[in-house]
């Protein structure tokens, strides 16, 4: 099967599949303040990753490209972000990079959205050489480096070899012009991963938890017989893989991503760590019933119930939210207790707001 025919695959399957309901964002309990003393006027939504300014929390999560009938898709994408002020992040560019005839599917990004911020996607055991042609071909303000092993290894032509990853990342990061992230698709990431990460000089994460799109899934059910339905729940949550973070001291700006319902799931991954949240499997679905209208109503939604929810917890800032005490029960609580992460810090605010 061609590059440009799995990637309808995933599109197809990822519109069909149920998600996966982990649970755990409901693990996560707000301490409401009956007396916030402010005003949603004065909320601001702006946030930094890499040294970047987004004007919204929000971004549109990496999702297609690589075949000619995706163009129509990131055509209504870039138009939803540029008229709602988000950043977009484009499919793996590699189709593109070993067939030029699909450049334009990723291209369309920059030139229905001139100004807006692009970030560029390919594999993390990609060459500096093809980073560089990636964030070109669409004029990227960044570069996410996905990692995607359990994916791989159920896709039936999938890679079996995954050594070396960490060096092509870290000569990335070292030689690229513009900020990179490293981005899960989907299994969450650890403190060991988290380590590793740190030690090469790794500066922007993207946490991919479960719980939402489930890469082993849809790979499994492209296969002509349905082998690994007992590793549909691998990998650790988004709220799990933001726990984990509590076991070191990181340099990270981090994103959240994976299993995202609403807009206060994103203000708990905010509580927790968190600049920006990505959103890919939904915006898919909007886009599917209501095309790039139906997203921007979604994320014009998304921004105003951000604004409600910040005003009732006294904050103006995306940053003050991590002053926000946080509760943490069930299987998340559990996590914790077992690797040691201290859930009472959570608890009590950091500081006065």
């Amino acid at each position: 099967m061609s590059r440009e025919d799995r990637k309808l695959d995933h599109i197809k399957f990822a519109l069909s599949t149920t998600r996966d309901e982990t649970g755990d964002f409901d693990d996560l309990h707000v301490v409401h303040r009956s007396l916030p003393e402010s005003a949603m006027e004065n909320c601001q939504l702006d946030t930094q990753i890499g040294g970047l300014k987004f004007g919204s929390p929000i971004f549109i999560n990496a999702m297609t490209g690589g075949s000619i009938s995706t163009i129509e898709i990131n055509r209504d994408l870039a138009a939803a972000a540029k008229t709602t002020g988000v950043a977009l992040a484009v499919g793996s560019q590699r189709a593109a990079l070993s067939n030029p005839q699909l450049t334009e599917t990723y291209r369309i990004v920059r030139t229905v959205n001139p100004e807006g911020v692009i970030i560029g996607n390919l594999g993390a055991d990609t060459t500096v050489e093809d980073a560089k042609r990636a964030v070109e071909m669409v004029e990227a303000n960044m570069l996410q480096l996905h990692l995607n092993v359990p994916q791989e290894l159920v896709m039936p032509e999938g890679d079996r070899d995954f050594r070396g990853i960490l060096r092509s990342i870290e000569q990335v990061v070292r030689h690229l012009a513009v900020p990179v992230i490293v981005k899960e698709v989907g299994f969450g990431m650890s403190s060991e991963t988290y380590r590793q990460l740190m030690e090469i000089g790794v500066s922007q994460i993207d946490v991919g938890g479960r719980g939402g799109t489930n890469f082993i899934r849809i790979e499994n059910q492209r296969r002509t017989s349905d082998d690994y339905p007992f590793l549909y729940g691998w990998g650790q949550s988004t709220v799990v893989s933001l726990l984990e973070l509590q076991l070191i001291k990181h340099p990270f700006d981090v994103i959240a991503s994976g299993g995202i319902r609403n807009a206060l799931d994103m203000v708990k991954t905010m509580i927790l760590g968190a600049k920006a949240v990505g959103v890919a499997g939904p915006i898919l679905r909007l886009h599917a019933e209501a095309g790039a209208e139906g997203v921007i109503q979604a994320i014009d939604t998304w921004h105003e119930h951000l604004k409600i929810i910040m005003t009732m917890l006294g904050v103006r800032t995306i940053r003050e939210l991590s002053s926000v005490p946080l509760v943490i029960t069930g299987k998340s609580k559990d996590w914790c207790l077992a690797r040691g992460i201290d859930i009472h810090r959570y608890a009590k605010p950091l500081h006065s707001l």
